[in-house]
């Protein structure tokens, strides 16, 4: 395998039940094998694209004072900015070569969640910064909720399944900053080998670059999309809510050759998850003889707090 398969959400769009079953196959085989496809003909336009990269290239552009003030103490990095170094992977001690912004959900009214979300923080330099972070961030649940039916009918379970557990979830969009390497980084990358937590990742911005997945035979390939396509992975929410069925396949960042170390890389990656109520219990659909139940019952909320403490966003 040199590229990680590609898929046409059109496809599963379409009124043609042949075109939108072959999506679902497609999607579901892929992430039973590698766990990841790059996704063409998604809810973004070209215009709300560029928009972003502009907003996100101004912010990160602004002196560290200015940015520290978006800094929130006690959050967890939920919301507003995490500053340099500050993430690793789970198991490594080296902090990550990136600086990088969150925004998370603003439910809707009715939503009757278990837990309040924190509030989004406003950047003042910047006036269309928020408005234009939160319309990705809508065109980006409402891709990856068809994700998600496509996998639902895959598994073999009602196609809406996930809907109500995903409208209204903990959703994170992050636009992620790596600046130019000044100087050899000591074991440091800048993003370590890890697996997302969520349901499913969304990921802006891989055509730049240094995006690298583990496949099965331990080898790493280079996930390489074309321009306008998302790459849209499996996290470990949903490896385990599918008792391991689809993978969390392990991937990383790796740091340019030397000669482009003077250039930063942007990417922007939407982590979906569902509400912190969501019962993680692997599904009835995926447990059998040859694939007995692999995990405890979990809740989504108990899950998430386990791993934002593994990765040294919350200290217990």
């Amino acid at each position: 395998m040199t590229n990680i398969p590609s898929v046409n959400l059109a496809d599963f769009l379409s009124d043609d039940p042949k075109r939108k079953q072959k999506f679902v196959d497609e999607i579901g085989n892929a992430y039973e094998d590698i766990g990841f496809v790059s996704l063409k003909n998604h809810f973004l336009s070209d215009e709300l694209v560029s928009g972003l990269y502009k907003e996100v290239k101004s912010f990160f552009a602004l002196d560290v004072e200015t940015k520290r003030k978006y800094e929130i103490e006690g959050l967890g990095g939920q919301r507003g900015y995490v500053s340099f170094g500050k993430e690793h992977a789970k198991g490594k001690k080296e902090g990550d070569l990136k600086e990088f912004w969150h925004f998370g959900q603003e439910p809707s009214a009715d939503a009757n969640l278990p837990e309040d979300y924190p509030a989004n923080v406003t950047v003042e330099e910047l006036p269309d910064f928020n408005k234009t972070g939160m319309e990705a961030y809508r065109m980006l649940e409402k891709t990856g909720i068809y994700v998600l039916r496509a996998l639902a009918l895959y598994i073999g379970v009602d196609e809406h399944y996930f809907d109500h557990w995903a409208a209204n979830g903990n959703s994170i969009l992050r636009p992620i900053h790596y600046p130019p390497i000044t100087s050899e980084p000591k074991g440091a990358v800048r993003a370590g080998a890890h697996g997302d937590i969520n349901l499913i990742t969304l990921l802006m911005g891989a055509s730049t670059g240094g995006l690298q997945v583990l496949t099965k035979e331990g080898e790493w390939v280079d996930a390489i999309p074309q321009e306008d396509e998302l790459v849209i992975n499996v996290g470990d929410m949903l490896e385990r809510h599918t008792n391991n069925k689809l993978r969390s396949t392990i991937h990383r960042v790796v740091n340019p050759p030397k000669e482009q170390w003077d250039k930063p890389r942007y990417s922007i990656p939407f982590f979906m998850h569902p509400r912190g109520d969501m019962k993680l219990n692997c599904m009835p659909e995926c447990i059998n003889e040859e694939h007995p139940k692999a995990f405890e019952d979990i809740t989504a909320g108990e899950f998430l707090h386990q791993r934002l403490v593994e990765i040294g966003l919350i200290k217990e």
